[in-house]
């Protein structure tokens, strides 16, 4: 069974942009680059489905934040400084502090 690959976003543009051009067929191109021809289509239609994103107001979008993961982080963060907190008092005494 061979490794799956992973493509890079530049090189799916570019078969992408090859496939929307129609010069040569999608078993032309997926032979050139060498992907299957159903990559070649999902990529073109992936370039097709998102082009409107390129021209929307603002530039990029920003990240959407996920509330329950900040808690979680937060609580980590609170957890990690009690045990530092802890560990430091601990280790006075050796110190001579």
């Amino acid at each position: 069974m061979s490794k799956r690959k992973n493509h890079s976003p530049e090189f799916k543009a570019k078969a992408a942009l090859e496939a929307l051009k129609g010069e040569r067929t999608a078993a032309e191109l997926a032979s050139q680059f060498g992907v299957h021809p159903t990559m070649i289509h999902s990529w073109k239609r992936a370039l097709l489905e998102g082009a409107s994103g390129v021209f929307e107001r603002g530039g990029k979008k920003s990240p959407e934040i996920d509330e329950e993961q900040v808690k979680e982080l937060h609580a980590k963060i609170g957890e990690l400084a009690v045990a530092n907190d802890f560990l430091s008092r601990k280790l006075m005494p050796w110190t001579g502090k």
